[in-house]
């Protein structure tokens, strides 16, 4: 029957609109003739290649707004654009599990750069199983069959500028004829990081405690930077389930060194934050992986500045 075949054609599509429409309109870009087409996984590297391109690039983030990217896997439309497109970055470091077969599905004429903009950080192994406590030591330290990298790179400027720079070469490398835009694009980007950079230096270096306790094993970067030692609520991935052992013992923790606050996230349930600091009788605060924005930070106009510059706040006040 004819008509049925159409209707069968028509819901598929109808669905397609209602995912595309549902998210955002940062998430779901179409390519741009004339200019570079760059694809990116998730927010800080979208940010990054926007401001590093300018007018002559043409950014496509894949992941939604208000979606945390842990939990996140690509549509076939993400597989169609990123065909078409110069460049595809990535954070690499074990963050997107699905870029290798996402790699492979892509049309077979694609032209399209894969670039792993972390590739230079001095990455932070570390063993979720065991290491619900680790400040930022790096992997010869841990030797282990079941240890990971850590993937959160960009939560510290420093490893950030890097990234930044690893964008600009790549933007270099498939437009040769526009280097200098490139180049001075990146210059500017890089005097705000190294600005942010040393005001978390100065300002954390003042602080008298140095211990924070975070829903999700994703500041080591920064803790390493800074000084800092974090305590995880929950490991690498934001919906692992901690034991109740790691629970108590974080709970004790807490009113032993004086702790008075626990951090959550955005992006990811404040349940359990929230339950491990009634138990230890202290507040939570926001400390933000800068993962991807809420809708309303993307109302507010907020970036990886000024979501970092509000960590930097939270940080100064919870370590007072």
């Amino acid at each position: 029957m004819p008509g049925k075949g159409i209707k069968g054609f028509i819901l598929p599509l109808i669905l397609i609109a209602v995912l595309l429409s549902g998210c955002g309109p940062k998430s779901s870009g179409t390519i741009v003739e004339g200019k570079v087409n760059v694809v990116t996984t998730f927010y800080p590297i979208y940010e990054f290649a926007k401001e590093i391109g300018g007018e002559d690039v043409n950014a496509i983030n894949l992941l939604p707004v208000g979606v945390e990217p842990h939990d996140w896997t690509p549509r076939s439309q993400d597989i169609v654009n990123t065909s078409k497109a110069q460049l595809f970055l990535y954070n690499g470091a074990g963050l997107e599990g699905w870029v290798p077969n996402f790699l492979k599905g892509l049309e077979s004429d694609s032209k399209v750069q894969a670039v792993e903009v972390s590739k230079g950080i001095d990455y932070i192994m570390t063993n979720e199983e065991d290491d619900h406590d680790h400040g930022g030591e790096s992997g010869e330290e841990a030797s282990s069959d079941s240890l990971h990298t850590d993937p959160h790179t960009w939560v510290s400027p420093k490893s950030a500028l890097i990234m930044a720079e690893n964008i600009k070469n790549s933007l270099v490398q498939v437009d040769p004829a526009r280097k200098v835009g490139y180049e001075e694009r990146f210059g500017k980007l890089a005097e705000r990081l190294k600005a942010l950079d040393a005001k978390f230096e100065s300002e954390l270096a003042k602080v008298p405690n140095k211990e924070i306790v975070v829903s999700h094993q994703a500041f080591a970067y920064l803790c390493r930077d800074y000084g800092l030692t974090q305590h995880a609520i929950m490991g690498l991935s934001p919906d692992a389930e901690p034991r109740g052992q790691d629970l108590v013992k974080l709970a004790e923790l807490v009113k032993q060194d004086g702790i008075r606050y626990i951090f959550f996230e955005e992006l990811v349930s404040d349940k359990l934050a929230k339950t491990l600091a009634s138990e230890a009788g202290v507040s939570t605060l926001v400390l933000n992986p800068v993962e991807g924005l809420t809708e309303q930070q993307e109302k507010n106009n907020d970036n990886y500045f000024t979501l970092m510059e509000k960590n930097l706040q939270n940080l100064i006040l919870a370590l007072k």
